[in-house]
């Protein structure tokens, strides 16, 4: 019997949907074969990757917390399921139709390879610009010495208890069952002679390295398809699929919200007040930025089209500058005296701090309000 897939990620039960990917994501870390030493992580690591595939959506999770493994193994699923993931009437259908003569016959002489998913980070330039990696995938490919059919000679033969129709036929009292034959599952072939390679699945493991070309400006959660690059399927049935979902790694410079990036610069508080031009940075290059006297804290300067050119558009976004005004340290005794002498300059009741009066204003009717 399986684990419990919940207990297999280390969640509760009524974990939510980041809780269920955030556990995901540090046990395949984990348990990743490419970089764990531990003498089962290749199989760990399948363990995690089929529990988070049923338990992240919301269908199947649901069919699992009701009828347990019975209500996710069916058939084929969708991305990431592979063989193994159907819909939970599929279970009752078979049920009713195996009794009752049915009318569906199920030929799975070969079985369509498993999805398979893998998570690439990217540098925030290399998300941008565009690039091209080399990732490498442990799978399932198709057996060389068989051409992926499980048989020696690469030939199946007839089942022999069904004749090939995939279904036997049974007779109990007054009624006839029919139920899917035993011997060959349904799909109506046998392998007599399997192959020393593959032990008649026509699957062996192996660790390939592909290339994957990266389009400009995918983001965080993009998800790349590579189309056959999945597990090769059972006894010749056709390969899988390959997801590479995107992850950024954060930026020591820009924030990425959509196609804008945004940047905090600090400023002298002398370039604050009596304006300048500063060098900022892009991922083009650095530019110019006039800074007009009178500048406060937290003013957005946009620089159109210095942002990300969208992967789904033609448009580029923004780059957003956020000035914060740096307050000098380390002063001279003489440094101390000219800000001393500055501060002297101003009138008692001057208008050179508007915000700190209309603040001293606020707070005083505060005070007063409270009967302070």
């Amino acid at each position: 019997m399986s684990a419990d897939y919940y207990e297999t990620l280390g969640v509760a039960r009524n974990a939510s949907a980041d809780e269920l990917k955030k556990a995901y994501r540090r046990l395949a870390r984990k348990y990743h074969p490419d970089v764990s030493k531990e003498p089962d992580a290749e199989a760990r690591f399948k363990e995690v990757q089929k529990a988070y595939e049923v338990l992240k959506d919301d269908n199947k999770r649901a069919a699992y917390d009701r009828f347990g493994h019975a209500g996710v193994n069916g058939g084929a699923g969708g991305p990431g399921g592979g063989a193994g993931f159907g819909d939970i009437n599929d279970i009752f259908g078979d049920i009713f139709g195996d009794i009752f003569g049915g009318g569906r016959r199920r030929r799975q002489q070969s079985r369509r390879g498993q999805d398979l998913r893998y998570e690439l980070e990217l540098d925030l330039e290399e998300a941008v610009k565009g690039c091209t990696k080399d990732i490498r995938v442990p799978t399932l490919g198709k057996c060389n010495s068989c051409d992926g059919s499980g048989s020696k000679s690469g030939k199946l033969d007839v089942c022999s208890t069904c004749g090939g129709q995939g279904q036997v036929r049974m007779q109990q009292g007054i009624f006839s069952v029919q139920q899917t034959c035993p011997s060959c599952g349904g799909s109506g072939r046998m392998i007599k002679d399997p192959c020393d390679a593959c032990q008649g699945s026509g699957q062996v493991r192996e660790t390939r390295t592909l290339q994957v070309k990266i389009p400009p400006g995918v983001g965080e959660g993009d998800r790349i398809r590579l189309a056959g690059e999945g597990a090769a399927g059972a006894q010749g049935g056709g390969a899988g699929d390959l997801y590479v979902d995107i992850h950024v790694r954060p930026h020591p410079l820009f924030q990425r919200d959509g196609d804008d990036l945004f940047c905090e610069v600090p400023i002298p508080i002398t370039t604050a007040a009596l304006g300048g031009e500063l060098k900022v940075p892009t991922l083009d290059g650095s530019v110019v930025l006039k800074i007009p006297a009178e500048t406060q804290t937290g003013k957005l300067f946009r620089l159109r089209g210095k942002g990300v050119q969208s992967v789904r558009s033609r448009s580029t976004g923004d780059l957003l500058c956020r000035v914060a005004v740096e307050t000098p340290v380390n002063l001279t005794r003489a440094q101390k005296d000219l800000l001393r002498e500055f501060q002297n300059s101003f009138e008692e009741n001057d208008h050179h701090n508007p915000e700190t009066s209309r603040w001293t204003d606020r707070v005083k009717g505060f005070f007063d309000r409270m009967g302070f």
